[in-house]
């Protein structure tokens, strides 16, 4: 399965291939803080945690992996599926590409994904108040802030996080960037 843009990101299954990109990720510091991994893991507990990721068959998730030039960069999670909607996750594994609009068109496909494959009307995400590259790709593809309920760490710093939604039949506009 892969779906692909005119920009070259393309969305397709992760495997077992890709181990070595994601323990780079694990060595990238500023990935890790972003995205609450822990720094230096070992590499055999990340090889058995990336494996587990690639045979996952939860019916209420699907992780896919992005992938520009035919290199991966990241992946994109659909969780909580049923009802008609799920929560949309981007994470970007090669902090050199981001502000770059791949996310963003990630986060497009991941949608579109969303509609066709899961029959889903509307999609939800959450990010910290602080991210504001993540807040703006969100609302650039037609997220709007429903709420601002409970924190976490962030960056090293405890953030109050932002809830968005999408309304069913919610189109994007696909301009601006990340």
């Amino acid at each position: 399965m892969s779906v692909r843009d005119e920009a070259s990101i393309a969305l397709r299954a992760l495997t077992m291939d890709d181990y070595e990109t994601v323990l780079r990720w694990s060595r990238d510091e500023a990935f890790c803080e972003a995205n609450e991994w822990g720094t230096n893991r070992d590499p055999e507990e990340l090889r058995r945690w990336w494996e587990s990721v690639v045979r996952s068959g939860k019916a209420d998730f699907v992780r896919l992996g992005i992938e520009r030039g035919g290199r991966l960069i990241g992946y994109a999670d659909l969780a909580g599926i049923g009802g008609g909607s799920a929560e949309l996750g981007i994470a970007i594994g090669d902090s050199g590409v981001w502000g770059r609009g791949a996310g963003r068109q990630a986060a497009l496909l991941m949608l579109d994904y969303g509609r066709s494959e899961c029959q889903l009307d509307f999609f939800t995400a959450e990010t910290h108040e602080s991210n504001l590259r993540s807040r703006r790709m969100l609302e650039s593809i037609g997220f709007e802030e429903v709420g601002r309920s409970g924190s976490e760490e962030y960056m090293g710093k405890t953030e109050r996080l932002i809830q968005y939604r999408t309304e069913p039949g919610t189109r994007d506009t696909r301009q601006g960037t990340d």
